[in-house]
């Protein structure tokens, strides 16, 4: 969990890099911004790139977690797709900026980073497939359609939602991620 501070500067660092861009973003407008010193920014991140990781760190730490937790409950394959569907949805959409930035500025990761994002995201699917193929193996989903083919499916649907889906649009995240859900398990009977 950051700290106040860290947590004011990594907000501010989203802000504007959601708006201008990585590129164009100093980190004395993240500073100015933050209402920090450049001190109390390189006290919690080495360089801009770190904070980018950073961003991204956050979010998929929260959204496994998440997953643990549901697949932990044991419920039935159905309603764990569901409820693993409805928090990574609604968790992407209430921070659409932190996706956006990250899904645009990911190529911008050093190789050490990347090899740490690949292996995350590589645990949160393979953790996700593996319910569906529990589900279809038992017999309470249709194996017409691979479970691969359904993470895609998935997964390009949940990070696109920072193209189209607006906060001030008129579907709170909730309603839009329990409308995915059910189109997904629908698919999956």
């Amino acid at each position: 969990m950051p700290s106040a501070t860290e947590q004011k500067i990594i907000d501010a660092a989203v802000r504007l890099f959601a708006a201008q861009g990585y590129d164009a973003t100093s980190v004395q407008e993240i500073v100015a911004a933050a209402e920090v010193t450049k001190g109390a920014l390189y006290h919690y991140f080495r360089a801009k790139d770190d904070l980018l990781f950073e961003i991204y760190r956050l979010l998929i730490t929260s959204q496994s977690a998440d997953m643990d937790r549901i697949i932990g409950l044991g419920l039935p394959a159905a309603e764990t797709v569901r409820e693993i569907l409805v928090s990574l949805v609604v968790s992407t959409a209430e921070r659409v900026d932190e996706t956006a930035v990250f899904v645009r500025e990911l190529h911008r990761l050093g190789e050490e980073r990347m090899a740490e994002f690949r292996a995350e995201r590589r645990r949160y699917h393979e953790t996700f497939l593996a319910v569906i193929e529990k589900g279809q193996a038992d017999g309470e989903f249709s194996s017409v359609v691979p479970a691969d083919t359904v993470g895609r499916i998935v997964f390009g649907v949940v990070n696109q939602l920072p193209m189209w889906y607006r906060p001030d649009g008129p579907k709170p995240p909730a309603s839009l991620a329990g409308e995915i859900a059910d189109f997904v398990l629908a698919g999956l009977r």
